[in-house]
């Protein structure tokens, strides 16, 4: 790296559970983000602030005043505009060094191979199952891991997912197959607190470098199929280990 960006990265790299080499590997890495809402918006900034490399940006909808309550890269000027372009702005801007694509598009069981090709983590913090379970299949038959995040009022969940691996589960082994459907509650039905919905962002982006991380440093521990779940209200955090599933049909036929 260049003295500008290791003085850039200097808090990480003097870390001992990442340090120079993790730092590379950041750098070298590729993430794609689905949903640059609520989730998406808290964990571009960290993974952006972390140096990820590349980041590919994936949401179909338009920049509202209601979302500018929780959405923390946009801001009055961004009304109107793409989230996916809006949000590659904000990442540019941040630093010019990284490498932002947006895509202004749904991602669908038909195009989401494509989208999703070469990335080395997806952190999909969309805000429905449909779309939850259609990325999910597409990271198991490309033999991507999954960083799941999702809030429902005050609770999340967060937890990292390597369905092609053997052994290891996939998000639809959690959710089953009930919920291909597009037919849940939002969070203009429900209600979401701004605060709470960026721990989540933060705690998905942590989540996805535990993933680039593994095998170069002792912070690369991606705990796959270990559901985290916060509780905003009291406030806490408990953690249930999610079984793979031997008739998911989205996992048993890619080992």
């Amino acid at each position: 790296m260049t003295p500008d960006r290791l003085d850039r990265f200097a808090r990480h790299i003097v870390l001992p559970e990442v340090g120079a080499v993790g730092q590379a590997r950041l750098a070298a890495s590729h993430v794609v983000l689905v949903g640059m809402g609520g989730i998406g918006s808290p964990a571009l900034q960290y993974l952006a602030g972390a140096g990820v490399g590349k980041l590919t940006l994936i949401d179909d909808d338009l920049v509202e005043a209601s979302n500018l309550q929780r959405q923390t890269i946009f801001d009055q000027g961004d009304i109107g505009q793409p989230k996916a372009t809006a949000a590659a702005l904000w990442a540019g801007q941040f630093d010019p060094h990284l490498n932002v694509v947006p895509h202004i598009t749904r991602i669908t069981r038909a195009n989401a191979a494509r989208l999703i090709t070469g990335a080395d983590v997806v952190l999909d913090g969309c805000d429905n199952f449909a779309t939850r379970l259609a990325v999910s299949d597409a990271c198991v038959a490309a033999g991507i891991p999954l960083t799941s995040a999702a809030l429902g009022r005050f609770q999340g969940q967060v937890a990292n997912f390597a369905g092609h691996r053997e052994g290891q589960a996939c998000y639809r082994c959690f959710v089953g197959d009930a919920f291909d459907a597009e037919d849940c509650d939002s969070c203009a039905d429900l209600g979401v607190l701004g605060a709470m919905v960026g721990m989540v962002g933060a705690f998905g982006a942590m989540a996805a470098m535990r993933v680039l991380l593994e095998g170069v440093s002792t912070l690369g521990d991606p705990q796959w199929g270990q559901l985290h779940v916060l509780d905003g209200l009291k406030p806490s955090l408990r953690t249930m280990r999610i079984a793979k599933d031997p008739e998911c049909r989205g996992c048993n036929s890619a080992q």
